[in-house]
């Protein structure tokens, strides 16, 4: 595809996006459910999973939540039995229900899972979570979606690139705070979502400002997402919105609050740096 066609979809979407807090959390699908360990009717899932994982390394099985044929199975390993749990590291893997085939999807720390939502319109909703690469360090968080794949037969964990997913910000900031990061979910008329990031470097060493926006998203034809650096006016629209909380998912976005957008949003508001009428130069009694 040329990248004008390109930019004309990006732009096309944006303009599809609608001002509002309105939470757009959905239903799961009819054919999932999460396993209930202490359920008789659970048990061969369990005893399915739990040998399918044999070969993996694991201390404890968290969850198991099951559609048609596949499981997604997160477990944590911790790394001695003195270990504090915050500690722990996740892991999350397809696993078939027919073949005993095992596919890892996402390893991580801190996991915090955000609802159902739906990121094609007339496509299932996919289950959304943000984690960390690590616990107890300048970590990076990542955003992903899972959602059960019809044509491979398992689950599939979305915008993964070298093991990790959509990386939407850092605690390992530069020293001089030239890096301002900002991240958000928006809302689209036709009631899916995507996500949108933004990495502003400032002019702090002769070098000209530059940005990075990205927009993270699933095309609604053939439900395959993709990652856009975008260029021209369709930046402009990003940093516009993302400034704007009222454009995002309540408590899914953050950075909205930094000097960068301030200054965005009310271009013509200057900080005062002339002295007072009556400053004399000096310190006065």
């Amino acid at each position: 595809m040329g990248f004008s066609v390109i930019r004309a979809l990006v732009l096309l979407m944006f303009t599809g996006f609608i001002a509002t807090s309105l939470s757009l959390a959905q239903q799961p699908p009819e054919a999932f459910h999460w396993v209930n360990f202490h359920s008789d009717a659970d048990t061969d899932v369990v005893n399915w999973v739990r040998h399918s994982l044999d070969s993996q390394k694991w201390t404890v099985i968290r969850e198991i939540g099951v559609e048609y044929d596949a499981a997604l199975v997160i477990t944590d390993v911790r790394s001695s039995r003195f270990a504090m749990p915050s500690t722990d590291r996740f892991s999350m893997w397809s696993v078939s229900l027919t073949t005993h085939a095992v596919t890892p999807l996402v390893t991580g720390a801190n996991l915090r899972f955000v609802d159902w939502l739906r990121f094609t319109a007339g496509r299932a909703p996919e289950i959304a979570l943000f984690y960390d690469d690590c616990e107890h360090c300048q970590a990076t968080t990542f955003f992903t979606a899972l959602h059960y794949d019809a044509n491979s037969h398992e689950w599939v964990a979305r915008w993964m690139r070298a093991g990790q997913a959509a990386p939407v910000w850092s605690s390992n900031t530069l020293a001089d705070g030239s890096w301002t990061q900002l991240y958000g979910l928006f809302p689209k008329t036709d009631g899916s979502v995507a996500l949108a990031t933004w990495s502003h470097f400032d002019d702090t060493t002769h070098k000209p400002q530059s940005d990075f926006v990205y927009l993270y998203s699933v095309d609604v034809g053939s439900g395959i997402e993709s990652s856009v650096l975008l260029s021209g006016k369709a930046v402009e629209l990003t940093k516009q919105r993302l400034c704007r909380p009222e454009n995002l998912l309540p408590g899914l976005g953050r950075g909205q609050d930094t000097p960068l957008c301030q200054r965005l949003l009310r271009p013509d508001a200057h900080p005062v740096t002339s002295p007072p009428a009556n400053n004399h130069g000096r310190a006065l009694p």
